[in-house]
């Protein structure tokens, strides 16, 4: 599903359940100390995925443990991200040569819960989102959007990027563009977004 929005050279894998086994490294088991089985069986199948599309670029299994911020430590070379929510898990990995950033989110086609959108968006976004065409959960597909420029901004610059650092605008064809007001990083950010089969995608690339 997430393929049609990723350019050529990042590899991914995706799952719709946690059906299929995905034993973990003792390191990685750590991490999930107290965890409930849910949040294990989310940790456990994304971390399948991140080795299978790895393994697309010619990576041994090891254990991905957490980095400065909780974000992924990725092996020497690669740039990845993976997201999961209900009924999705996915990891897209690439070699740095091939991309700059890359940063993927996934969300359940609903609307966001009350209250939230206003926390998350500027007036101006609000204004844009209720002139855009109905048949998409644009509000919930925004906060997709910024959280996958969060996981694309925080590689680079290890500093935190809130909700309203990033105005983002998106169009017909599946394109957005994210232009960032905060110091230390990219001043925009572009990417596609998916809408089907109950879900959400957004990927940021380049």
């Amino acid at each position: 599903m997430i393929a049609s929005i990723l350019p050529v050279g990042v590899r991914y894998a995706e799952a719709f359940d946690d059906a299929v086994p995905a034993p973990l490294f003792p390191a990685e088991e750590r991490l999930l100390t107290g965890a409930k089985a849910k949040r294990r069986g989310e940790f456990a199948t994304a971390r399948r995925c991140a080795r299978d599309a790895l393994g697309e670029l010619g990576i041994a299994p090891a254990p991905l443990l957490r980095g400065p911020g909780g974000a992924p430590a990725w092996p020497p070379g690669v740039l990845g991200s993976l997201t999961h929510c209900a009924g999705y898990r996915a990891a897209v990995v690439a070699r740095c040569e091939r991309v700059r950033v890359l940063g993927i989110d996934a969300e359940p086609a609903i609307p966001l819960p009350d209250g939230v959108l206003g926390l998350v968006t500027s007036p101006g976004e609000r204004a844009a989102l209720a002139a855009l065409a109905p048949g998409v959960h644009w509000d919930r597909l925004l906060f997709c959007a910024k959280e996958a420029v969060y996981k694309a901004w925080f590689p680079i610059t290890g500093t935190w990027l809130g909700f309203r650092d990033a105005t983002v605008e998106f169009d017909s064809t599946g394109a957005f563009r994210a232009v960032v007001r905060a110091p230390g990083g990219p001043g925009g950010f572009t990417g596609r977004w998916l809408a089907g089969d109950g879900l959400l995608l957004a990927a940021v690339t380049a």
